[in-house]
């Protein structure tokens, strides 16, 4: 890693992660495999400030532990990479527990449980579900017809006044740190 922490990916250990690293990666992976209008790709940590702004929307009175667990609902894609769901169940369950055990020593890493609750995991992904939604309209070519069939469509209160703006992969990495870094201090 950039911060010159060696990750073992087969058997990864609290210790080794970094949030400058897992902002840095992720704002360096692309959704939509890059095929989104504008000069900069989407990145996934653009995706997750999205999402975690929409949870917070969605779930008010969620807690800021609940709230940092949304944002880094996708971190370990800061090491294997973003793939779509198809992909994911091609490779096969390896995948799975990959993911699995990276996210459990990303959570433990800043004091959240290893595994998320089933419950606030549904929620993280209904906002995932309306992040993804935005996301085919704005800046991925999907009819609203199309993203209604593939994501539902959400309540238009619920998205009012938030617009995708594709950034430089510096100013979302730094948008991402500085959101963890408020959210931890909200927890402590």
């Amino acid at each position: 890693m950039l911060s010159g922490r060696r990750l073992d990916l087969l058997d990864p250990t609290p210790v080794d992660i970094e949030i400058e690293d897992i902002a840095h990666g992720l704002a360096f992976v692309a959704r939509w495999n890059g095929q989104t209008v504008g000069d900069y790709a989407y990145s996934v940590a653009e995706h997750s400030l999205l999402v975690e702004a929409l949870f917070s929307r969605m779930e008010p009175a969620a807690s800021a532990a609940d709230k940092l667990t949304a944002l880094l609902h996708d971190a370990p894609e800061y090491v294997i990479g973003d793939m779509i769901s198809p992909v994911k169940a091609a490779v096969g369950p390896g995948y799975g527990a990959l993911d699995d055990r990276l996210t459990a020593a990303v959570h433990i890493r800043f004091g959240l449980p290893a595994v998320t609750q089933p419950r606030l995991k549904r929620k993280i992904k209904k906002a995932d579900r309306v992040s993804a939604w935005m996301e085919a309209t704005q800046i991925a070519g999907f009819s609203i017809g199309e993203a209604d069939k593939f994501f539902g469509r959400p309540d238009a209160a619920l998205v009012e006044g938030l617009k995708i703006d594709l950034r430089p992969p510096v100013e979302v990495r730094r948008d991402f740190t500085r959101r963890h870094d408020e959210l931890l201090r909200a927890i402590a």
